[in-house]
């Protein structure tokens, strides 16, 4: 079951609701305090952790799809590694879709699996608060649209950790599209003086399958519905409706069958996500289409030379 974030989460000052959820907030970062903190140092491959502390929708999955295609113009043997979710079949559908993946319930099982197949490099989409793997690389993304939210941690807020955290990393990612990232930018420095800063925007790939004359109605089930909607306002697509869901949303027929006719009664044509695509039933693939992005970094050789040493 996939419950829908609360929208006092992105509030930009905590409110009522966040204050009473105090004590449960409290109680997690015990049991967290409480975890075992050795870390397995994998020596037969290099890892690259793309995480988070924001909770879902902070483009990870992109930028790890990012950093294959980056390694591999290098000839650099390169795979991803996930924990199996039963509710991630969209990512690593996706994932698979861009190269090998190995899954497993333990991350450290599929690590150990891509080194037996000789992968020099394994990508890790999500895994940030996992305490038991020493990463040779971590990187931290956000999303600039929603950033830290309310500022507090589960269950008052979106964080899954606290944002002082990022004294302890070299790399953060502000994803969006074209927003404003200034002031984002000196409270991270403010935190870790030294950090690197790498910002990047998503850019639709398939532009030339769609006629931005037309109405749509767009749809998805993912953590930044409200930046994937100002990408296709970006490139001038006329939308007439947008519908969010809960991220990983299991597209039922009676969803989609609704959808598809409120995009017939609104005469519009009907667009979703790549990721959500690939949670769809087959029929259902010749009334709905879907939008291929990428994140476009705005100092890519940066990070070739970060990633190579």
């Amino acid at each position: 079951m996939n419950l829908k974030k609360p929208k006092f989460w992105d509030k930009q000052e905590p409110n009522f609701f966040s204050y009473i959820l105090i004590p449960i907030t409290i109680f997690f970062k015990i049991i967290v305090s409480l975890k075992p903190k050795s870390k397995i140092k994998i020596k037969d491959i290099k890892t690259i952790c793309v995480g988070n502390i924001y909770l879902g929708g902070t483009g990870k999955t992109s930028l790890a799809i990012k950093i294959k295609e980056i390694l591999s113009k290098k000839n650099i043997k390169t795979c991803f590694v996930k924990k199996f979710y039963t509710n991630q079949f969209d990512e690593q559908n996706l994932l698979k879709s861009y190269g090998k993946l190995f899954v497993a319930n333990k991350r450290i099982d599929a690590l150990n699996q891509a080194a037996k197949e000789n992968y020099a490099v394994a990508i890790l989409d999500d895994g940030l608060q996992d305490y038991s793997i020493n990463y040779d690389m971590s990187l931290v993304c956000f999303n600039t649209i929603n950033w830290i939210g309310n500022g507090m941690t589960i269950p008052s807020g979106p964080l899954r950790e606290s944002l002082n955290v990022l004294k302890n990393y070299n790399n953060i990612f502000l994803n969006g599209v074209n927003e404003d990232t200034l002031e984002i930018e000196k409270k991270v420095l403010k935190i870790n003086p030294n950090i690197n800063i790498h910002k990047s925007k998503y850019i639709p790939k398939n532009l030339d399958e769609f006629n931005i004359y037309s109405n749509y109605l767009v749809f998805s089930g993912i953590g930044n519905h409200k930046t994937f909607i100002s990408m296709l306002k970006e490139h001038r697509f006329k939308i007439i409706k947008d519908l969010e869901f809960s991220d990983h949303y299991n597209f039922t027929d009676k969803d989609l069958d609704k959808i598809i006719n409120l995009g017939k009664t609104l005469n519009c044509k009907v667009i979703t996500t790549e990721k959500d695509y690939y949670r769809l039933d087959e029929k259902y693939h010749e009334s709905i289409k879907f939008i291929k992005s990428e994140l476009k970094l705005d100092d890519e050789e940066k990070l070739v030379k970060i990633l190579l040493n």
